[in-house]
């Protein structure tokens, strides 16, 4: 028997996957002759609605009878057995329910009449019930059924009095001696947010939540993550970063809120979306006129605001306002919070208050609140909001000294982010304010520099360098010198951070040129100082070791020593004793104290940053972490962790982690900062796109596309590069990985023409499909093909020889690079026609022992593919199984692919001994998400008992899915049991 038609879905079920897990078991249990009751809890617009939906399409979807009745919002005079009422209609609308109502009157009565009085209509009513209940259990035994009741904070008292006889006494219990079979399903939803303290509910759900078949479920906001996922689901052009951020800030988890503010991006910007105000103030015209004035006065304030404060601002007598708040938070419009705060349940509620303020009561207000915030006993870290209620009540010389007060506390207390805000806000007020109001000391010139250096610190170096060229275009024509030559070192600084070398070069040869060296200066030191890193990036090395060895004897005349830790970092590389070499080390860490014995957080980063990458160049892994930990550590404590080089140590951190096959702890690490996306997306996103791709990850490649969208950023563009490369190598198109390789070198390589370093890595994977196709089309015969492929080859292999041999210092690289060169080398070799030549692969395995576990495991495939060719099949199964199990422990479905497939063709051994004829199929990782599955467990309780997060066992689930055949999770734990997979496991309660 079919479900009667429900509603149709309109927005895609973003995340809820617990909760689906959740409702759908009872579903099942309901199936298997357990009648079970959920009572769905939830604010408005969170979700109640489509996640009920969803449940009951899939139901119907089954062959599940489903029955939905909603509860109106009819006032005072509410409609009895409105819900019910509903359903009995479309039951007796539909002809396969004929003959099932005609054995049940009860229906009739329901249709037709009301209520009647006295002891008669008690009988009466009971008989109601028990028929109610009867159709029921009818309607269940002949197909499951689920009843769907919506919005029971609407439900009128004779409603509410039938689900308690439901629940208590009827549906749920099933007859004694009753033989065993299907039992309702019931799922009711009410809005939590509208259950004030006298709502008629309450008592109803507290009764019915101690019975033993009724449970409660209660749908929390959304994760940030899946509202974003909604927010771009809901458009079929795609929205700007910026745009989805502010959403879902503003949405704060709420669904609907997400989409009425997605449906008002093509409306003129600010505010809330008129539809979704109406909504949200109707709450508040039901408060006392006395509420809505102290929420008003509230809105002002912010989403947060101390009682002492609000009782000032309102100016109402402690009994009253105290009986306002009451109000407001019995209708849960304000929540009471701790220190003696109170503030909106949810920020898009304060917001349609304040907008619904006229404009002259809003200035008022603010001014009100600026004075009190002002008053003797005012701090310091109270000037953020002195500013604001400052400039919203037009008082603008007061409004641009709170904003320098409040740009002086953030930086007090490491907060770059927040200076900058602070900073640019004087800045816009700067030339409104009359100059004899203006307070003393700084000029617009210097606080654009100001700006430039908290934009820099908290990671946003375009804004950096924008802000430089806006204080560089201030500068008169009388300027002074000594500031002229700051701003040009500093824009030089923020120019190599967004790696425009040649611009910076210019500009610092500029500031060195302003300031004499005679006599020494600060100022002259620290333009040397950037003048030497930026010779240095464009091949003036000669010109960088001079202006060094000078600036440095400067800086031990002047005591400056943090200038002088600087000029020892620069010249780590420019002496022959580089970053990676023990003479190296030991100058960088001379550096990193000088930086820390001046307090100088930014060089003391820069000299940790360069011991991590040289322990990474010396193929000192391990060491590599430590050093990336305690840089992120000592950047995490100055407030610095968004800056330029804290972010190349997250990076090379998750790199690390890849590379030695930690490679579920490299995902975590992604998403644990995603949030950072995407002005951080090659750093970020780099090394968990590395292992989606090699994990199967069909959308690794769309991803990596999306980093080279926007402002050019070297390491997403590395990224990105990388990526694709590989994935077109992996799917065999040698066009597209060559086409690939050669674009993101060209766009890499630096003013001279210089290439990155990367170039080795990049060629060798390129070769890797070179060489596939050199030997399909030599198989096939096509050798004026084959040719000009091997043609390319050469080129490549060329590329990946002369990258290798000159590293950051001009010297060869070291092992990482050489590791790739061997590779290279040996894909060359397979483009020649030699024949098979597993030495040049026993190499390249060899040279990746320094630590790269997944390319090691590549090349241990390539080696048993010689070894076969060769003819010495024990060796190549020796390899083979090597390969199997690290292929196995990281998850790499690819690689795992290619080795059956290998194993297959060559009959090397059985892919998968002592499992079925599937389990080959299933890497190590996702037989252990099956083992999960098989148990009933959702992704977030998979996630946690692997240590993955709930993401990333959904693509594991998702993987077993495909790969089993299966259309849903149940299938395929029946698959598994079928094809051997896994053994029967007792199941756990949950309960």
């Amino acid at each position: 028997m079919g479900g009667v038609p429900q509603t149709s879905l309109t927005s895609p079920l973003v995340g809820r996957e617990d909760e689906l897990a959740r409702l759908t078991g009872v579903l099942e249990r309901a199936r298997a002759g357990e009648a079970r009751a959920v009572l769905v809890a939830g604010d408005a617009g969170v979700g109640k609605t489509r996640i009920l939906d969803e449940v009951a399409a899939r139901a119907a979807a089954a062959g599940t009878t489903v029955l939905t009745g909603h509860c109106v919002d009819l006032g005072d005079v509410g409609l009895p057995y409105l819900p019910f009422t509903e359903i009995l209609g479309a039951l007796a609308a539909d002809e396969r329910f004929a003959a099932v109502l005609a054995a049940h009157p009860v229906a009739d009565r329901l249709l037709g009449g009301g209520p009647d009085d006295g002891d008669a209509a008690t009988r009466s009513r009971l008989r109601l019930f028990e028929g109610v209940a009867a159709l029921l259990t009818d309607l269940a035994d002949v197909a499951p059924l689920l009843l769907v009741l919506e919005d029971l904070h609407w439900a009128d008292q004779s409603s509410r009095d039938l689900m308690r006889f439901l629940l208590s006494r009827g549906v749920l219990q099933r007859p004694a001696g009753g033989a065993p079979g299907h039992r309702p399903a019931v799922l009711a939803s009410y809005r939590a947010d509208d259950l004030h303290r006298r709502h008629p509910l309450r008592p109803l759900l507290a009764e019915l939540v101690r019975l033993p078949a009724v449970e409660r479920l209660e749908l929390r906001p959304l994760p940030d993550a899946d509202v974003a996922r909604l927010v771009r689901a809901l458009r079929d052009r795609p929205l700007p970063d910026t745009t989805v951020h502010r959403i879902v800030e503003r949405a704060e988890g709420n669904a609907f809120y997400a989409e009425e503010l997605v449906a008002a991006t093509d409306a003129p910007a600010g505010g809330v979306p008129s539809g979704l105000a109406d909504v949200l103030l109707i709450r508040f015209e039901q408060l006392s006129e006395t509420a809505q004035q102290v929420l008003r006065t509230a809105a002002v304030a912010g989403r947060r605001v101390g009682h002492d404060l609000l009782r000032d601002a309102v100016g109402l007598p402690e009994e009253e306002l105290e009986s306002a708040l009451r109000e407001a938070v019995e209708r849960q419009l304000l929540v009471s919070g701790d220190g003696d705060t109170y503030s909106f349940r949810h920020a898009l509620a304060r917001e349609a208050v304040y907008a619904d303020l006229l404009p002259g009561e809003r200035a008022r207000l603010h001014g009100g609140f600026a004075r009190l915030l002002a008053g003797p006993d005012r701090r310091s870290d109270s000037a953020a909001e002195r500013a604001h209620h400052y400039r919203e009540s037009h008082d603008l010389p007061e409004a641009l000294a709170a904003s320098l007060e409040a740009a002086d506390h953030a930086q007090r207390v490491g907060a770059p982010a927040e200076e900058l805000r602070h900073v640019e806000a004087a800045l816009d007020l700067w030339s409104a304010v009359d100059a004899a109001a203006r307070p003393t000391g700084p000029d617009a010139v210097t606080l654009t520099l100001r700006a430039s250096a908290a934009a820099a610190h908290a990671g946003e170096v375009h804004r950096a360098v924008s802000l430089t060229r806006s204080a560089l275009a201030g500068l008169g024509q009388d300027a002074d010198l000594e500031l002229a030559a700051r701003v040009r070192y500093t824009l030089a600084g923020n120019l190599l951070s967004v790696d425009n070398q040649s611009a910076a070069y210019a500009h610092s040869s500029e500031a060195l040129g302003l300031i004499p060296a005679e006599p020494p200066s600060a100022t002259w030191l620290w333009a040397a100082a950037t003048h030497v890193m930026a010779a240095r990036q464009v091949g003036e090395n000669g010109t960088a070791l001079h202006v060094a060895r000078r600036a440095l004897g400067v800086a031990e005349e002047l005591g400056i020593t943090d200038a002088r830790a600087d000029l020892l970092i620069s010249l780590t590389s420019l002496e022959g004793g580089n970053r990676s070499t023990p003479e190296g080390r030991e100058r960088l860490l001379e550096a990193r104290e000088l930086a820390r014995r001046a307090g100088n957080a930014p060089v003391e980063l820069r000299a940790l940053y360069n011991l991590a990458i040289g322990s990474f160049e010396s193929g000192d892994l391990e060491e590599c972490l430590t050093r990336a930990s305690e840089g992120l550590d000592r950047a995490r404590r100055s407030g610095l962790l968004s800056s330029p080089y804290p972010r190349e140590m997250r990076y090379l951190r998750l790199l690390v982690q890849y590379t030695l096959g930690h490679w579920d702890e490299c995902v975590r690490g992604y998403e644990e900062h995603s949030g950072a996306l995407p002005a951080w997306g090659g750093h970020i996103l780099g090394p968990g796109l590395y292992v989606a791709l090699a994990r199967g990850d069909a959308g690794a490649a769309d991803r990596a596309r999306a980093l080279l969208k926007g402002p050019f950023d070297w390491m997403a563009r590395l990224v990105g590069g990388i990526v694709l490369t590989d994935a077109a190598a992996l799917r065999g198109d040698a066009t597209d990985a060559v086409t690939s390789m050669r674009s993101t070198v060209e766009s890499l390589s630096d003013d001279a023409g210089t290439p990155p370093l990367a170039t080795v890595r990049l060629a060798a994977l390129a070769l890797s499909a070179v060489a596939d196709t050199v030997v399909e089309l030599r198989r096939t015969g096509d050798e004026p093909g084959a040719a000009d492929w091997a043609d390319t080859a050469a080129e490549l292999v060329a590329q990946a020889r002369s990258s290798a041999g000159y590293g950051e210092d001009g010297t060869p690289q070291g092992p990482e690079g050489q590791a790739w060169l061997a590779r290279a080398e040996a894909e060359w070799i397979r483009t020649t026609g030699t024949g098979p030549d597993p030495a040049s692969w026993e190499k390249t395995v060899a040279a990746f022992t320094f630590g790269d576990t997944y390319e090691l495991a590549r090349c241990r495939l390539r080696l048993a593919e010689a070894l076969l060719a060769a003819g010495r099949r024990e060796e190549a199964a020796t390899e083979a199984e090597a390969v199997r199990r690290e292929a196995d422990r990281l998850g790499a479905t690819v690689l795992r692919e290619r080795l059956d497939d290998l194993t297959r063709r060559g009959r090397l051994t059985d892919p998968a001994p002592g499992g079925g004829p599937g389990a080959a199929v299933l890497t190590a990782r996702e037989r252990d998400v099956l083992r999960l599955l098989a148990l009933g467990h959702s992704n977030r309780r998979i996630g946690e008992e692997l240590f993955i997060s709930a993401k990333t066992a959904s693509v594991h689930v998702s993987n077993i899915l495909g790969k089993l055949h299966a259309a849903g999770r149940t299938e395929a734990v029946a698959v598994a049991y079928r094809q051997g997979l896994i053994v029967p496991e007792p199941a756990s309660s949950d309960r």
